[in-house]
């Protein structure tokens, strides 16, 4: 104890004591004489934390909330670039999974071709063996598409496509199957007169067989589907409704291509044109995305068109001189295509619902157009590809022996996709920082409100305490959730923009929820101004509002912190109910509440459940941790608690 110190680690050894405690300090110095009786002194505030964090609940409740708040505020930026209006048709409803991407073992070595349309992927080996993967069930029909009927599974099928509830294969022997939901006219008889919406199949093709060796494509809509031969000649049939052009294609003896864009079926007929049947859809072309597009018969001065291949919005078409062009609609973010090298020229081009993936003469994989869900980044490994096939949202390339050598795109939906076919995963952590920002500053609001009437009313008392805490009990006397369906009503008759709307919300938050913060913060100042601190303050000629708000305050703000964490998760289940209520943030915009809102119907409940069941824990654990913190602050910021409560 009576060691000599050096001057710098005697004033070191002061600061530590004076901001962190001595219990450390005076602990190394009597560390050699053990007899003497020593007891730890600690700071207030490490001692609360030191009572914090020996209780493990806590510990992983506050953890837990961290996380949420980094999820949904950090996030983010690491997730692809979000809309809140996005729906996409052909990923409706999908199940979680993450195996969009996984070809089956047994396929990846043996390759023939691969198709699809929607969130399931059709495979053929060269063996005439298919292979189904992706999310295969289809809504709420109760079919899996990977349930191949068994007469497929016996033949050896020759091709295979698919579209967004079913697939078609033709055997060697030129036997056509279709299987999955077929009560829209995808495959099976119809009788044209009790459903004129329907275009059947043909006879031929229910009943008999067609020369496989002449086939030039085969390619599935979204519930329609198409054989090309190499005469021209062709197979069509579907549902009307979705393809309302698709009779325009019925009259026609000869085409030279066909495919299927999202609502219109697309062909061509002489190479001078997009054939639609409609004038004006397609009669302006382009060289590239993005560039200026010019009249069809300017662009292509003779040059002949002689094949396609659509997206759901737009046509990429093939020259008879090798140069490709583009006609169509096109995001703003749509990956132009990649410059080629002199002389390089594509020799296969392949579409998915947005994107394009083409393979060029000098063996070089090249993808562009939508990249929302990466559909365009290709593995930089890639190399040996020999053929290229194109997904909804994948890409494949296969070498000479039939090998997987790449693959790209959309993998999965963690938490599967809603009615509108966006990402549940991204919608619940967008609406995760929504639903936190309106109940933080909800919070703030009514914390402000309740600290200054709170301390005004207990610290001068008399009328002043009499008329703030009248017009508290009036507040409080304010049913609130109905005042707040009113108020939200009203504004959503009125001309008010969503930001506005939200802004009042978090005001109409805050406004009504501050009676019992100030009702408790009057009661601590009405015991904290009779403490001599206090009468000391006075009789130095402090100012009575400096008192208030710089003396006593600060001693009660630990009771305030309690109610704020507490309030905080109020305010969210609050804003949710109002949301789930229809009442609060509307779509698109995404919160907790209004997610649940959205699945709020049987049919959902029964059949997707997990476009409620994530959302519904999302919010539950996040207001449990919050409230367990609040009450482990509450039970170790006052001394008289039980410590093993």
């Amino acid at each position: 104890m009576n060691k000599k110190k050096g001057f710098f680690a005697t004033l070191g050894a002061w600061f530590k004591r004076a901001f962190f405690g001595g219990s450390n300090t005076m602990a190394q110095e009597i560390e050699h004489d053990p007899t003497q009786d020593y007891e730890e002194i600690v700071t207030p505030i490490k001692q609360i934390v030191r009572s914090f964090f020996e209780r493990r609940i806590a510990v992983i409740a506050i953890c837990v909330v961290i996380a949420m708040f980094l999820l949904t505020f950090i996030g983010p930026l690491f997730m692809p670039k979000y809309y809140d209006s996005y729906t996409e048709v052909t990923q409706k409803n999908v199940p979680p999974t993450m195996s969009m991407l996984s070809v089956p073992a047994k396929l990846k070595n043996d390759i023939k071709m691969i198709d699809s349309f929607g969130s399931f992927t059709v495979g053929l080996s060269n063996a005439g063996d298919v292979y189904v993967w992706g999310a295969t069930q289809l809504g709420t029909t109760g079919l899996d598409m990977k349930d191949i009927p068994q007469e497929i599974r016996d033949a050896k099928i020759e091709y295979v496509a698919a579209g967004i509830d079913h697939a078609v294969a033709i055997d060697e022997n030129g036997k056509v199957y279709c299987w999955g939901y077929g009560k829209l006219g995808q495959f099976g008889y119809f009788d044209p007169g009790e459903n004129p919406n329907i275009l059947v199949e043909p006879d031929e093709l229910l009943n008999g067989t067609i020369d496989v060796a002449n086939i030039k494509k085969v390619t599935c809509g979204y519930q329609c589907s198409a054989i090309l031969m190499n005469d021209g000649s062709f197979y069509l049939w579907g549902n009307k409704n979705v393809y309302q052009n698709i009779e325009n294609f019925t009259s026609l003896e000869k085409i030279q291509d066909i495919d299927f864009a999202l609502n219109f079926v697309v062909g061509i007929t002489d190479g001078n044109s997009i054939y639609t049947g409609k004038r004006g859809l397609y009669d302006q072309y382009r060289a590239n995305i993005g560039e200026k597009a010019i009249p069809a018969k300017q662009f292509l001065d003779g040059r002949k068109i002689v094949a396609l291949s659509t997206t759901s919005s737009n046509v990429c078409g093939e020259l008879d001189d090798g140069t490709l062009f583009f006609t169509g609609d096109f995001a703003s973010n749509s990956v132009p295509m990649p410059a080629l090298h002199e002389g390089e020229r594509f020799v296969s081009i392949c579409s998915g619902t947005y994107h394009y993936t083409g393979l060029t003469t000098e063996g070089r994989v090249l993808s562009w157009g939508g990249n929302i869900l990466n559909q365009c980044e290709l593995p930089k490994d890639l190399s040996g590809a020999s053929r290229i096939y194109a997904g909804a949202f994948q890409s494949y390339a296969v070498n000479d022996n039939g090998e997987l050598v790449g693959k790209w795109g959309l993998k999965g939906y963690l938490f599967g996709t809603d009615t509108y076919g966006a990402n549940i995963f991204h919608r619940i952590i967008q609406g995760g920082k929504m639903t936190m920002t309106i109940g933080a500053v909800a919070v703030i609001i009514s914390t402000i409100i309740g600290i200054i009437i709170g301390c005004l009313s207990g610290y001068f008392g008399g009328k002043v305490d009499l008329l703030l805490m009248r017009l508290t009990e009036i507040v409080s006397a304010i049913p609130f959730l109905p005042f707040a369906l009113i108020l939200s009503a009203i504004m959503a008759q009125s001309d008010i923009s969503e930001n506005k709307k939200i802004f009042i919300l978090m005001v109409i938050l805050g406004v009504l929820t501050w009676p019992g913060l100030a009702r408790m913060v009057r009661g601590q100042v009405l015991a904290a101004r009779e403490n001599e601190y206090v009468t000391a303050a006075k009789a130095m000629g402090v100012k009575e509002g400096v008192i208030a708000f710089k003396h006593i305050l600060p001693n009660i703000i630990s009771i305030i912190l309690v109610s704020l964490t507490l309030d905080f998760a109020g305010c969210m289940l609050t804003e949710s109910s109002l949301s789930y209520l229809g009442f609060g943030v509307t779509y698109p915009r995404p919160t907790w509440g209004n997610m649940l809102n959205g699945a709020n119907n049987l049919t959902i409940i029964k059949n997707f459940w997990w476009q409620w069941v994530f959302t519904s824990i999302f919010l539950a654990i996040t207001c449990i941790c919050i409230n367990i913190v609040g009450d482990t602050l509450r039970d170790v910021m006052d001394p008289k608690s039980d410590r093993d409560k």
